[in-house]
């Protein structure tokens, strides 16, 4: 497996949103820990460091699964961000966890409500870092 690449400030933001969630309930202990688990198996950068074409959290991403061919884009999110209509997904959803911290073209294998499967990301329409702002 990949180890992915995460801002510290996304790292310490997604951190403190899964630790709020657990005590509120508003995520399921083994998503919680799935998360967790790969958050700390991350290599940590600054936000200045991190290449252009890395997800992380507020990208809009485009990918596919390679089982389907089906093709999705959207913003990932914190949860209190989450609007599925307008494209914005909370890092909390299964497809959002397995993208943030890969980068263009590369294959996650990540089991989601169905089963397992294998995103492909196309495209990184939109990253803060990339774009300067730091501060989301």
């Amino acid at each position: 497996m990949k180890q992915i690449l995460i801002t510290k400030q996304d790292y310490t933001r997604i951190h403190q949103a899964i630790t709020n969630a657990k005590q509120s309930n508003s995520i399921k202990k083994d998503e919680a820990e799935k998360l967790l688990a790969e958050l700390h198996s991350a290599k940590i950068v600054k936000s200045e460091e991190i290449p252009a074409d890395v997800v992380t959290m507020n990208s809009i991403v485009k990918f596919h699964f390679e089982n389907n061919k089906k093709e999705m884009q959207f913003q990932i999110v914190y949860p209190n961000q989450a609007d599925f209509r307008n494209g914005k997904v909370s890092i909390f959803s299964p497809v959002a966890a397995a993208l943030i911290g890969y980068g263009v073209n590369d294959e996650i294998e990540w089991i989601v409500p169905s089963g397992v499967t294998k995103i492909i990301i196309d495209e990184i329409i939109y990253q803060p870092e990339a774009a300067g702002d730091l501060d989301l």
